[in-house]
């Protein structure tokens, strides 16, 4: 006892002028010296000054006021303006989290402001530039709780060409490198997974995150076939790879012939592991479901609006849609730590990477000067709109109405059959 009161009285002055990582680091000396709780060592410590001990008694006297730090009234920075701006700017980037947001907004306001969409006082601009990102989640917090779906998979094993087809191991691909995409599809069934419906087709590079996706009409190989094809000459690199999942879909001799005769490299995930394809499983909600939803689209015109909604929306994504790259993960006391890059659109991704050709950086920096998000974005909200209205439609036709005469008989019918099972088994 004696020692430990001689290591508080050294310590505890120490712990009290401290700074807050200073302060972690003397709980670890003091915990390790005393057997303490962390909690409690962290007690013993901030009240050390404030207790005094009656002689031959265990009463402690408190002296001062509470111990609890009062709140300080700091003066307010980020203010109902910079809210209002920031809720709006949150808005046109599709709801991005306060991590991918806050390295893209200088740019994103670069944009507006030649597209004459928006023009902000020099003070504000510069606080929307300076927020920090955990600031930006606090400010949302509200909104982003207002705006709170799981989908089924149609994933059928393919058998027949399993094994010619490697799995997707770590030096199988070179990730570093554009043109290795993961490629999944979605299905728009709403519900009701019989007859036919469409699907999306979405394919993202894991070296720069370039997304494309593709409405088919069902889930047959062919269809499959013509979307990756598409999807080849619209990279703005060459198409190295592709790894999908175990279906059908895929795993067939059409898609293993085409990407032989093209060079291609042909890899699948293993079985029931999703994080084999973390990259497209992660778009498959933020791009695709976040654009369809969980609607049944079974109609020609349906599929119409939703390939002219991807048409847009493959531009709004990549070029306005910033994310970001895990670069390492460790693992201290059962804690996985991740560590992550700046947020990057995959347009910007691409001008960056030294491997991609000089004419396709030159393509899309012509493309991105003729591009205002604002317009882009509205663009995709009214097709939106159509679409969700054509369902509505279509699905009020489908309702038949019971009238209350065939309710009341049915009712009755119910009832009499009840009694006539209940005597039965008298």
């Amino acid at each position: 006892m004696p020692e430990r009161k001689a290591n508080l009285r050294m310590i505890a002055p120490r712990y009290k002028q401290a700074t807050k990582k200073e302060k972690i680091k003397i709980l670890d000396e003091f915990t390790l010296n005393n057997s303490y709780n962390r909690s409690y060592a962290a007690y013993v410590l901030r009240t050390y000054h404030l207790k005094s001990y009656l002689r031959n008694s265990n009463v402690v006297l408190m002296a001062g006021k509470d111990t609890k730090t009062k709140q300080k009234n700091h003066p307010v920075i980020y203010d109902a303006s910079v809210k209002k701006a920031l809720l709006f700017l949150w808005k046109s980037l599709n709801f991005l989290c306060g991590k991918r947001m806050a390295p893209f907004i200088p740019e994103f306001l670069d944009t507006l402001e030649r597209c004459r969409e928006v023009t902000y006082d020099p003070i504000l601009r510069n606080k929307l530039c300076q927020i920090s990102p955990a600031t930006i989640d606090r400010l949302l917090k509200e909104e982003k709780d207002r705006y709170r779906i799981k989908g089924r998979t149609y994933t059928k094993p393919g058998r027949l060409i399993k094994r010619e087809v490697e799995v997707r191991k770590g030096i199988s691909w070179d990730e570093n490198q554009p043109g290795f995409l993961e490629i999944d599809l979605v299905g728009h069934e709403g519900g009701d997974a019989s007859g036919e419906f469409a699907f999306t087709l979405d394919a993202t590079d894991v070296c720069t995150q370039w997304t494309e996706t593709r409405t088919i009409r069902n889930k047959a190989s062919v269809w499959v076939l013509e979307a990756i094809d598409d999807i080849r000459l619209a990279l703005p690199f060459p198409l190295l790879g592709i790894d999908t999942d175990n279906g059908s879909e895929f795993l067939n001799r059409p898609l293993l012939k085409y990407c032989q005769d093209n060079g291609i490299k042909f890899t699948r995930g293993r079985s029931l592991e999703k994080n084999d394809s973390c990259h497209i499983e992660q778009k498959n909600y933020t791009i695709v479901r976040d654009t369809f939803g969980y609607h049944r689209y079974d109609t020609e015109k349906e599929r119409a609006l939703m390939k002219t909604i991807n048409e847009k929306l493959r531009l709004y994504t990549n070029f306005f849609q910033p994310s970001m790259k895990l670069i390492s993960r460790k693992k201290i006391n059962q804690k996985s730590i991740k560590v992550y890059d700046q947020a990057k659109t995959p347009f910007r991704r691409v001008l960056e990477h030294p491997l991609a050709s000089e004419g396709a950086k030159q393509f899309l920096r012509q493309l991105d000067e003729n591009l205002n998000p604002i317009r882009l974005r509205r663009e995709i909200t009214d097709l939106k709109r159509h679409l969700f209205q054509l369902v509505k439609d279509k699905n009020r036709d489908k309702i038949s109405y019971v009238s209350q005469e065939e309710y009341e008989l049915k009712y009755v019918q119910r009832k009499v059959n009840k009694e006539m099972t209940h005597e039965s088994t008298i």
